[in-house]
């Protein structure tokens, strides 16, 4: 297809209730919506690198910056057969893969859109129903997060996770354990620790979670094997891995037993198609990770999650778990009955944007255009 041009969106999402990891405190969710045209047809892509680089090196400010500056006039104006073309040709600009995903993404959508067949059988997806966990980030009180899970184990989720870091970990843990001794946990570390804290990661051990997910430095694979090799926890990689080249060497190293694959953090759908191949080939099971975007950008997680490899219960969540008021009619929302979500059956956007919407959360707005 022919990309005539794109319309790139800075917004600002208020949460209901402050995101806490161990990196920071986040009470809205700043995202770059890009909205792609090729004739008379439209696909819309969205990247959630947060407002500070606490995540990961980029911020939504940076990514709209590249998108508006570089790599959107790099691409406006060309034809692009297939999403690899796009990504090996955008390679030649490192890193920065959340600007590229915010692209990337647009052009599947895009691509579903024309050939009119929905993105997650364009992907490769069969599933249909992609189940969905519960997640708690830091609360007020271990009481507070004793309630929210009391809640989200009578709802009849299968698993939850729950953010640690340093001073809110081992007394929690052990309160969560001790009041709910069967229920499938994880902890998600977002790099709050190191190696240094091995006696911690060895009283995590005796508490039969599931995984605990990215425990040491954010880019790091090596570590995560020494570590992995001391404990008998599955370790699941999230930030380290941003490209299928990452996951190739994670296997060679042995750094983990699980991936988490968010289509932001790994430059967009083809590369996490290829992690997801390259994970199901070695017998690594993986699971789809949000970066709490929008109805545009959870609508395509959730096709994603159709791939046969998403074994885990994802990171995917209602709109009304996060927002008061989404970017998308309809909002996200759980299937009938079941606490997962079906693939949309909508060729190209999964969940229609609202431009109202996103017209009052836009923060900046720019057009790219053929030279």
């Amino acid at each position: 297809m022919k990309i005539d041009k794109m319309d790139v969106y800075y917004v600002g999402l208020p949460l209901i209730y402050p995101w806490r990891t161990a990196y920071g405190e986040d009470a809205a969710i700043h995202s770059v919506l890009v909205r792609m045209v090729s004739g008379n047809q439209e696909g819309w892509g969205e990247t959630t690198p947060f407002y500070a680089p606490t995540y990961s090196p980029e911020t939504a400010s940076s990514a709209f910056f590249l998108i508006k500056e570089i790599f959107g006039p790099f691409v406006a104006g060309k034809e692009w057969d297939s999403a690899a073309a796009l990504r090996d040709s955008l390679s030649i600009f490192k890193g920065n893969p959340f600007a590229k995903a915010g692209i990337e993404i647009a052009w599947w959508v895009l691509e579903a859109r024309i050939k009119k067949v929905p993105l997650h059988r364009l992907l490769g997806g069969k599933r249909t129903l992609i189940e969905a966990g519960q997640d708690f980030g830091i609360q007020d009180s271990i009481d507070m997060l004793l309630g929210n899970i009391e809640k989200a184990v009578q709802q009849g989720f299968k698993r939850i996770k729950l953010k640690a870091r340093p001073g809110w970990d081992l007394e929690m843990l052990r309160a969560v354990r001790g009041a709910f001794p069967k229920m499938t946990f994880h902890i998600d570390c977002n790099s709050g620790y190191t190696l240094d804290h091995l006696p911690f990661f060895k009283e995590v051990d005796k508490l039969g979670l599931a995984m605990i997910e990215q425990p040491l430095f954010h880019d790091d694979l090596v570590e995560h094997a020494e570590l992995q090799r001391q404990i008998d926890t599955p370790i699941c990689l999230d930030e380290s891995i941003k490209s299928a080249r990452d996951m190739r060497l994670a296997i060679k190293l042995k750094s983990c037993r699980y991936v988490n694959i968010k289509p932001g953090r790994v430059g967009g759908l083809q590369n996490a198609i290829e992690i997801h191949n390259l994970a199901r080939d070695n017998g690594i099971p993986a699971w789809v990770g949000g970066m709490l975007e929008s109805g545009i950008g959870s609508g395509v997680n959730i096709e994603l999650g159709a791939l046969e490899n998403f074994t885990y219960p994802g990171d995917l969540f209602p709109s009304e778990r996060f927002f008061a008021e989404d970017l998308t009619e309809p909002a996200v929302r759980f299937a009938p009955g079941n606490l997962g979500f079906e693939p949309s059956q909508v060729p190209g956007t999964p969940y229609a944007p609202v431009m109202e919407r996103i017209e009052k959360r836009t923060l900046l707005k720019a057009t790219v255009k053929p030279a």
